[in-house]
């Protein structure tokens, strides 16, 4: 007897719209495996929440029409799941074998392409230098950290987030000139729990390529195992964090960049919501461990390319974003700044913790792996601002630019 099929939807990145006034829900695939952009009527999208691979599409229906008291017509839902599979939103057959693929390709290649280039920043090295010249003057940038060892910065686009970049990483300047090697630890945002996701491809800017950090990368390999971070590597293609916080430090290395290892860093959902514990979670222990040793007489410069809040209906919260509420998140996301300005990964995870991460902190595990590699050290913010997050000002994502430096004490 054949097994009918249960659907699965895939994780993919959910924004809510409005079309011609209506609310929708518009999906897209996060590791770009698929270029399909499906939009669902926000009428249907509880719907989605029942493709978790446990019901067949009668199922689907009833438990949809059971939750919500709306009748569907013959045929939707299973109309709509065979678009979700033609746009290989759905596990299966056709997404395994397109995913293969995807990864074959993607290590058939000798470096890591910019995925940005021409949406995100200009494909035009010359150009390029001038855009990030001119965000520099425009932001007003002053000051220099020489002493720095590590920072957090965004990974929001530039054209929101150029002013914190521009301040940010122009103090840096002099640490990242005499950097010997670079960690960039990014969000992962397709990452699964606690991953530590590497690739052997030297990622490329239009400034050309950035040669790899071997030592590191090979002693992490050797601690963790090639099996736990490599299952994901396919990840490092589309991920914008590693990439849009490398283009600064590349401006600033056009001549002789330093070896860099980009580490993509999965969800902290057991660490936040549950009782494990990211101090006690052993592949953590092991991969500081090694990074340190790995470093060890080097000059090392550590990046945690890390926003901070989205909140708002375009990320799935009931209530629209006003002043009031905005004002209320700059003190919750200054209580974290603290904690990050103490150099204390342990405060900063709490803080998250004690409320469930309601404020979708999507840096919180490059930031909480950066400060564990760099401690003790201690932190100055030098910019935060909050980014519109959709077209009516409802939603916002929160930002910010620390440096990071040796911690005297």
């Amino acid at each position: 007897m054949v097994a009918e099929f249960r659907p699965r939807l895939r994780p993919l990145d959910m924004q809510w719209t409005a079309i011609n006034g209506r609310p929708a829900l518009v999906l897209r695939d996060r590791q770009g495996i698929s270029d399909r952009v499906l939009v669902v009527p926000g009428e249907l999208a509880p719907l989605l929440a029942f493709l978790d691979g446990s019901r067949t599409p009668t199922g689907i229906r009833l438990a949809f029409e059971m939750r919500t008291g709306q009748l569907l017509p013959p045929g939707l839902v299973e109309s709509l799941i065979a678009r979700l599979d033609e746009a290989l939103f759905l596990e299966g057959p056709r997404f395994e074998a397109a995913r293969q693929e995807a990864i074959e390709r993607f290590r058939a290649s000798p470096v890591r392409p910019p995925a940005l280039a021409g949406a995100v920043y200009p494909a035009d090295p010359d150009e390029l230098a001038g855009y990030l010249e001119s965000c520099i003057r425009a932001a007003g940038a002053e000051g220099a950290a020489p002493g720095a060892v590590g920072a957090v910065s965004p990974h929001i686009d530039y054209q929101r987030g150029w002013r914190v970049y521009a301040r940010l990483w122009s103090a840096l300047r002099p640490a990242v000139e005499a950097a010997d090697a670079v960690i960039i630890f990014g969000t992962d945002h397709s990452g699964g729990a606690g991953r530590i996701t590497l690739t052997a491809r030297p990622y490329a800017t239009p400034f050309g390529t950035v040669p790899l950090f071997r030592e590191a990368f090979e002693a992490l390999v050797d601690a963790l195992g090639p099996d736990a971070v490599f299952e994901e590597e396919l990840h490092h293609r589309a991920e914008h964090s590693v990439e849009l916080a490398l283009v600064w430090l590349h401006y600033f290395r056009r001549e002789n960049p330093p070896p860099v290892l980009p580490v993509l860093c999965g969800h902290f959902y057991d660490f936040t919501h549950g009782d494990a514990s990211a101090a006690d979670h052993e592949p953590f222990g092991r991969a500081i461990s090694a990074l340190r040793a790995a470093c060890a007489g080097r000059r090392v410069f550590a990046v945690a390319a890390a926003d901070l809040a989205h909140v708002g209906p375009a990320f799935g919260d009931r209530d629209a974003y006003d002043r009031l509420m905005a004002a209320r998140l700059a003190g919750e996301d200054r209580r974290l700044l603290e904690a990050i300005e103490a150099g204390d990964a342990e405060s900063f995870l709490g803080w998250v913790r004690a409320d469930r991460d309601r404020n979708k902190i999507c840096g919180l595990p490059p930031i909480y792996l950066t400060l564990r590699f760099l401690e003790p050290c201690r932190g100055r913010t030098v910019d935060y601002e909050q980014c519109p997050a959709d077209p009516y000002g409802t939603s916002l994502v929160s930002i910010a630019g620390v440096i990071l430096e040796p911690d005297g004490n």
